[in-house]
């Protein structure tokens, strides 16, 4: 849930600091642009909040409609569940088999109740520490420490296993620890799927496990930030221009997945650790 509540936050910040400047209309090119950016920046280790809170002040724009934001994340959303729908038939099957009272599906169940788990603590955290959180997005110099540090988690991963635990032998401690970095992606700067992945890594689960939890584990925070969104939308205004942001998202975030998920496996993700101290020294020098 880590990034999306931290998405909320800004749409909240930056809403309300440009309220008098800014307009909400969208045309069909910054739609297919922010459903790219959408897409990129929801999966890659890169941190979305800088991207978003650029391209809206780029575009002039005080918030996109709250209806697009939510097809927005819709949109990533598919992507996930078409990626890992083999996962997650396996989970739901799981399930079903447990209600059965039959000795199967043990890894489908494991992987739901670690999720589950997972999930708890970035929305203790959140709820916890939001005008804590909320504070960063007003420190542009601390966003850029926090994309230095992502860098880092991101680098030390080339030193860890190539073969790890898998499913069955994963522990209750492990969920634990990577829920708790998904909690601190609410800071901006620092990437959920980074922060996740790395730590998934650094306590030793496999690469494919890591990667593949931390994807799933974006579902439920999805939802979360999707339910409460929806509950703020207006009237739908130019369907065709939002479908076209969807499709985007849908698309470049697929192919997102499935670049990070065979980065990964080649144990190459550190890559985008030079991207990470580049942006955040930028910043900081900047600012």
């Amino acid at each position: 849930m880590g990034f999306d509540i931290r998405h909320l936050i800004l749409r909240y910040r930056f809403g309300r600091l440009t309220q008098q400047e800014g307009r909400t209309k969208i045309d069909i090119f910054q739609a297919i642009i922010l459903g790219i950016v959408q897409g990129i920046t929801e999966f890659l280790p890169v941190s979305s909040s800088g991207h978003l809170v650029f391209l809206q002040s780029l575009f002039g724009l005080r918030e996109p409609p709250i209806f697009f934001d939510v097809m927005l994340h819709l949109g990533t959303l598919f992507a996930v569940v078409v990626y890992f729908w083999k996962d997650i038939l396996e989970v739901i099957q799981g399930i079903r088999i447990a209600f059965k009272g039959r000795g199967k599906g043990q890894q489908g169940i494991r992987l739901l109740l670690w999720i589950i788990l997972a999930t708890i603590p970035a929305g203790l955290m959140g709820f916890l520490f939001k005008d804590w959180f909320e504070s960063f997005f007003s420190q542009p110099r601390l966003v850029g420490g926090m994309l230095l540090i992502t860098g880092l988690f991101l680098w030390v991963t080339r030193w860890t296993k190539k073969e790890g635990r898998d499913i069955m032998k994963m522990r209750w401690f492990d969920s634990v620890l990577i829920g708790i970095a998904q909690g601190m992606a609410i800071i901006p700067g620092i990437s959920r799927s980074g922060a996740t992945i790395s730590t998934g890594l650094l306590t030793g689960l496999d690469r494919e496990l890591s990667a593949k939890f931390s994807f799933l584990l974006s579902i439920p925070a999805i939802l979360g930030a999707t339910v409460l969104e929806v509950e703020k939308m207006g009237t739908i205004q130019e369907l065709g221009i939002v479908l076209l942001g969807t499709v985007a998202a849908f698309g470049i975030g697929l192919l997102s997945l499935t670049f990070l998920f065979k980065i990964n496996m080649i144990r190459k993700i550190s890559i985008f650790s030079y991207y990470c101290w580049i942006i955040g020294l930028a910043i900081i020098i900047i600012k």
